[in-house]
């Protein structure tokens, strides 16, 4: 006889090895489990990056000893019963404990509330003894010691102490910003503590807490809902963003998850609106019925799988742009703050203060040094630049009523958004003045945004121009394929390209789009039936004309160096208030910076 009975201890072995990862992963699993007890203050302890030490403590709700011995058991839980169609906890297979304690030394002290006194439990690379009392606060402490130490060759892939440690610490922020009505400490010999008060039903305040204090300054509210699946959340300025995708979070009905139909979802979404290389910040809960959505994709259960991809992906996308097209060309906080900086005396972008840093002793007075002589170029400033401007109007004692007039035209001016064009400098920066502060605009960056727009708006209002082949390209496809590219057959015709069934397994296509000059329709065909199978959407043929249309832009925008009337400046600044999306370029740059009358008055120490 070949087949035989592996042992409970080898079994939960296997298991640990796809349960528990590393530290982070044990931290996880008993994080979810005191919240799953309802626990309001959960406190983490970490020595050596978890590997020698992790101790979880919560208020919750506590076990007897009759359920720390199972708790230590396999497939033992209080979470579900007979189905995985409706689960609204975030733990539910019962093999956290179990895998922890085979490749680990676990033990578990508990006391139920309202109980006279406590219980104890351990488990020692799968042994276990039966639990026995123990003096024990109201609730649970899970304390983990020497993880791996049954696996040996485990231990060796782990990272070092630092990188284990700041898994840790993301996985805390991950549940902190999912459950803001828990306080979170965590601590430890390896790292600085990290206290996260509890915040209520203020989800924002707790997104601030763990994204930093700017976050509440640039984030904009997302609030839809289609088909009964909704999403609520926060997402940040098109130019407020972060060198990696660290900084965006997803949860599914209270789960945090790290699913790539989100994530990309996300990146679709600031799509022309986001500089390359750089990513949005964003902290999205979508809440659905639990039927519709499957957590048990993975022991770890990090991923999960909707029943319906494309509604969920549509409706992310969708949000995110309304709210983008709303609110998302407001300047950021940040680059007011870059400014100021930049502004005060002494600064300069390459210097780094160190504690040891003294200040140098004062050079010897002159008039080149002098911060009191004329400003000369290439600030823009000195008689010289001056004279670039002579041609504007300028101010005059005289009241009549063309002076008065055009000084009723400013003061309306500036109550607009972008307010009253004052000054150009450089021939590239428009400076213009609002009714509580500055704002200064790359022009090029502006215009180009609008002519992009204008561009965009066009492939939405008609067909678009297409060029007929003069032999048609038959392109061979699995039969699946062709019958869900003609179902976006319609959609793809209104961009230029006009296809047609040519059998069970081909499409003719007949019409290109002439956007895009000389093209390989077969390749275009086979990335639009591979995408049409992944998201049920024809997107990447727009998002190639919406390219060319970017390329456009750029070329066919306000050059920077040119030198604008008063007139086109203001004009400009129009309409950029009516486009959407007029806060950054086609390349996710910002197109202005604004500066507050407040921040500007800081800097001559009035305030």
């Amino acid at each position: 006889m070949f087949i035989k009975q592996l042992s409970e201890t080898l079994i939960n072995q296997i298991a640990a090895g796809e349960v528990i990862e590393r530290p982070a992963s044990a931290v996880k699993e008993l994080v979810e489990n005191a919240i799953d007890a309802g626990a309001t203050r959960i406190e983490i302890a970490t020595a050596g990056g978890g590997k020698s030490l992790l101790r979880v403590t919560d208020n919750g709700s506590g076990m007897e000893p009759a359920d720390l011995d199972l708790a230590i058991r396999r497939h033992c839980t209080s979470k579900i019963a007979t189905t995985l169609d409706d689960i609204r906890t975030l733990g539910f297979r019962g093999e956290a404990l179990p895998s922890i304690g085979s490749v680990a030394k676990l033990t578990i002290t508990s006391r139920r509330q309202g109980s006279d006194s406590g219980s104890q439990v351990s488990v020692t690379g799968g042994k276990t003894t039966a639990a026995r009392p123990a003096p024990a606060n109201p609730g649970t402490v899970v304390e983990v010691r020497d993880i791996f130490f049954a696996t040996p060759a485990r231990l060796k892939f782990l990272k070092t102490e630092r990188a284990e440690a700041g898994a840790i610490t993301e996985i805390v922020k991950r549940m902190a910003i999912a459950f803001p009505h828990v306080r979170f400490v965590l601590s430890g010999s390896d790292r600085t503590t990290l206290d996260l008060p509890a915040t209520g039903e203020d989800h924002l305040a707790r997104m601030a807490q763990v994204l930093g204090a700017e976050f509440r300054d640039n984030a904009i509210e997302i609030d839809a809902m289609r088909e009964d699946v909704g999403l609520t959340g926060f997402i940040g300025l098109p130019t407020f963003h972060r060198g990696n995708s660290g900084h965006q979070y997803a949860f599914v009905n209270g789960r945090p998850v790290q699913d790539k139909l989100i994530l990309s979802a996300i990146r679709g979404a600031y799509a022309e609106r986001m500089p390359s290389g750089r990513y949005p910040v964003a902290v999205l809960s979508i809440t659905l019925d639990p039927a519709l959505v499957d957590v048990n994709v993975h022991p770890a259960k990090a991923d999960v799988r909707f029943r319906d991809p494309g509604l969920v992906r549509g409706l992310i996308v969708g949000a995110i742009r309304e709210a983008l097209h709303r609110e998302g060309d407001r300047a950021n906080t940040t680059g007011a703050s870059g400014m100021m900086q930049a502004f005060r005396p002494g600064f300069s972008a390459g210097f780094s203060a160190s504690p040891a840093y003294r200040s140098p002793t004062p050079a010897p007075w002159s008039p080149a040094a002098s911060p009191s002589r004329p400003l000369q170029a290439p600030f823009g400033f000195g008689e010289r630049a001056q004279q670039d401007f002579d041609g504007l109007t300028m101010p005059a004692a005289r009241t009549d009523d063309a002076i008065s007039e055009t000084v009723h035209v400013s003061e309306d001016r500036q109550r607009h958004r972008l307010g009253a064009a004052r000054a150009q400098v450089h021939e590239n920066y428009i400076v213009a003045q609002t009714e509580n502060g500055l704002v200064i605009v790359d022009q090029h960056a502006a215009h180009e945004r609008l002519v992009y727009e204008a561009l965009r708006q066009a492939l939405n209002d008609k067909r678009l121009a297409s060029q007929v082949l003069l032999i048609p390209e038959i392109v061979d496809l699995p039969e699946e394929e062709c019958d869900r590219l003609m179902l976006h057959a319609e959609e793809l015709d209104r961009l230029g390209l006009a296809v047609e069934r040519f059998g069970p397994g081909a499409v003719a296509v007949r019409e290109t789009p002439a956007m895009l000059g000389e093209v390989d329709a077969s390749s275009l065909i086979r990335d639009l039936a591979d995408e049409v199978a992944e998201w049920g959407t024809a997107g990447a043929l727009r998002g190639k004309l919406e390219y060319v249309a970017a390329t456009m832009a750029c070329h066919g925008s306000v050059r920077s160096g040119r030198r604008l009337r008063p007139d086109e400046m203001n004009a400009l600044l129009r309409q950029m208030e009516a486009t959407p999306g007029s806060g950054t370029c086609n390349h996710g740059r910002p197109t202005y910076i604004e500066l507050k009358l407040s921040d500007i008055e800081r800097l001559f120490g009035r305030t």
